[in-house]
């Protein structure tokens, strides 16, 4: 890495004032780090450039075929960290600020269909490794009832549910707080495997829910072995991923006409306009709500002459 105290200040600004994401801040540091050394390749220097140093990154990104979107977060890393300069007085300007981004394709969420997440809640306890079986049977039941995210499953404690029974506090992107409510089959599911846990396992002392072999389970082992029980249920596994299960939630709940603002509060989204990316899914949705929900819809010509 590039030495510069300067990206190390403002990861840690974003880290105490923020609560941003770990895997944010992680991205944050390669895209700023990056630049720096391409900067100084040129013989300039990241925390004094001016616009015709960052001009030259999105010459040397776009040499490189950088997808829209990656160079789209890079601006915004690099719009972060000259807005905390200017914030610290250490520069008197932003020169990211006259930088355009570039232009993003409406990226519509990539979905399973019902039947599908119902073979793969199904095909979890086909594992062998029957810790594994009863772990990834609840762990999955509770991505697709509730719409978490993977980081906010994998931080769930075994106290929490247990106390709170049906309902469950989470803490969600930039610290804000969020109430979540389990079907029952979650829960049993969830139960059965604290169960199980306990019985064989009373040795294990670590609060984490989705644990094994006394370890908390990371991002990479969850999505293997989603991976590997797609492949046993034959679905491909280049088509699963823990945040699939999360969009097909949102879509799932939408086509069955829930409600956009609850369902903009159950998958803890800031705006509405990241919510309403779900109802682009299925244009037939819209079409069956008007025909089934609208109050003329049904009236036949006699009535309307």
């Amino acid at each position: 890495m590039v030495e510069d105290d300067h990206i190390s200040d403002f990861l840690d600004a974003l880290v105490a004032e923020r609560a941003s994401a770990p895997l944010t801040i992680r991205s944050y540091e390669t895209d700023l780090d990056d630049a720096a050394h391409i900067l100084t390749a040129k013989g300039a220097n990241l925390a004094t450039a001016g616009l015709s140093d960052l001009q030259h990154l999105l010459q040397v990104w776009q040499r490189r075929g950088l997808a829209a979107s990656t160079t789209a977060r890079r601006l915004s890393a690099l719009r972060g960290y000259y807005a905390y300069l200017c914030a610290e007085a250490i520069r008197k300007d932003n020169p990211a600020t006259y930088l355009a981004s570039p232009k993003l394709g409406k990226s519509l969420p990539d979905t399973l269909d019902e039947e599908e997440v119902t073979r793969l809640l199904d095909g979890a306890l086909l594992l062998e490794d029957k810790a594994q079986a009863l772990m990834m049977s609840a762990g999955i039941e509770m991505l697709y009832a509730t719409g978490l995210r993977i980081s906010e499953l994998l931080s769930l404690r075994e106290s929490a549910l247990i106390a709170n029974d049906k309902t469950l506090t989470i803490m969600g992107k930039g610290g804000k707080e969020r109430l979540v409510l389990l079907t029952d089959i979650a829960l049993e599911k969830t139960t059965r495997w604290i169960s199980w846990r306990h019985d064989h396992h009373p040795e294990f002392q670590d609060d984490i829910l989705f644990s094994k072999d006394n370890k908390p389970v990371s991002r990479e082992d969850f999505a293997r072995l989603l991976k590997k029980i797609a492949s046993l249920v034959d679905i491909a596994p280049t088509k699963i991923s823990p945040h699939k299960l999360r969009h097909s939630f949102a879509t799932h709940m939408l086509n069955r006409g829930a409600d956009l603002r609850v369902l903009q509060t159950m998958l803890g989204h800031a705006d509405i306009a990241t919510t309403q990316i779900y109802t682009s899914t299925r244009s037939d949705r819209l079409s069956g709500l008007v025909r089934d929900m609208h109050p003329l819809a049904r009236r036949g010509k006699g009535e309307l002459e």
